[in-house]
């Protein structure tokens, strides 16, 4: 089922004009101060300890950062040399380091009752960040606001009037939240067991990020299809990846597209969707061209498409990977739990650029 009103239309069919002063996870849709040769992720240490690790394309290490517990994903603030991630669901923290040399320079924990859930984003100036988590004993998700400006205190808080948000990107316009929202109950007292899988609703949700307003929520074809993540294009087009928590012999779309007023999903075909082990951890909208990337680490499998046609023009079995990230150029970079960064092309084979002595977590900022 489908809702939506014609305010959320227009705004999401606007063009690039905006593009400028997008907020977001990767060097190319949200400037930094740091330069293009550098990345960061959240890693697991052979010791059994966590970290954040920043590198360069070449795979040297560059600084590293212990965390105390580990963590998910991240993003940059823009106009500011200030890098954020937060802890893995459920997250009790997130940290903000010095994007050159690491140093932590706030270490802010969820409020009572609520944990994160290893997302964030900043708004177009940097000055607010929004941050999804859930209120566990009610079963409800939110997005929690901080003002960067006040070391980061809480503002306010968005409700989501649903389950189990997972990431959330901004829309090219700077004003509309796109929420993935899995739809999956879970509560830290029984660790990330899923207490609701017949009953699950999860969503695509594009909100109002001042007023909290929901504008539109697209629900997937089947309700066990838990969107989890998300991503749009400098054109508007977005992107929704689900994990599928149904049966592993079945196979169903794992990927929609929301663009020109329509919400649809795309179907690879019965022998990709079983590569990709109903299971997706990260998707990628190229800012420079029409491509996505996807990985998927239970598939083993990354793969990238043409995001008007659903056309297939990459695929490649990478073990564990989960990472993906757009590289200057037009292609894309891809990291697993094994260590590896893998460049990933359209065009080209693909090229392992380093093996390091680590567990890279589900993605990558650059």
């Amino acid at each position: 089922m489908i809702s939506f009103n014609r305010r959320t239309l227009f705004k999401a069919s606007l063009a690039a004009s905006a593009v400028a002063t997008l907020s977001g996870c990767s060097l190319l849709r949200g400037t930094t101060q740091s330069g293009p040769g550098q990345l960061a992720g959240a890693v697991g240490l052979p010791d059994g300890t966590f970290a954040i690790s920043a590198i360069d394309l070449q795979g040297r290490q560059l600084w590293q950062a212990p965390v105390e517990s580990r963590c998910h994903s991240g993003c940059t603030r823009p106009s500011s040399n200030e890098l954020l991630f937060v802890e893995r669901r459920p997250g009790w923290s997130f940290y903000v380091f010095n994007i050159h040399t690491g140093e932590r320079l706030h270490h802010i924990k969820a409020e009572g009752g609520e944990h994160f859930v290893g997302h964030g984003i900043f708004s177009p100036g940097g000055d607010y960040l929004y941050v999804p988590a859930n209120r566990y004993e009610q079963g409800e998700g939110i997005v929690a606001v901080y003002d960067s400006q006040q070391n980061y205190k809480r503002v306010k808080t968005l409700e989501l009037k649903g389950i189990g948000p997972h990431q959330l990107v901004m829309h090219p316009d700077g004003q509309t939240l796109i929420v993935a929202l899995g739809g999956i109950l879970t509560h830290p007292d029984y660790d990330r067991i899923k207490l609701n899988l017949d009953t699950m609703k999860p969503a695509l949700i594009l909100m109002d990020r001042n007023s909290g307003e929901i504008l539109a929520r697209f629900a997937p074809s089947h309700h066990q299809l838990s969107c989890r993540h998300v991503d749009v294009s400098p054109g508007g087009n977005i992107y929704a990846a689900y994990q599928y928590q149904g049966p592993r012999y079945e196979t169903r779309p794992l990927v929609a597209r929301y663009r020109g007023g329509q919400y649809e999903e795309i179907d690879f075909g019965h022998e990709v969707l079983a590569e990709l082990g109903n299971y997706i951890a990260s998707v990628v909208a190229h800012p420079e061209n029409d491509l996505v990337a996807l990985a998927s680490p239970i598939g083993g499998t990354a793969l990238i498409f043409e995001g008007s046609s659903g056309r297939i023009v990459s695929k490649t079995r990478i073990k564990d990977c989960a990472g993906a990230e757009a590289l200057p150029g037009g292609d894309f970079l891809i990291s697993s739990g094994q260590g590896e960064l893998i460049h990933l092309s359209a065009h080209r084979s693909p090229v392992e650029l380093a093996r390091m002595p680590l567990h890279w977590d589900h993605h990558l900022v650059l």
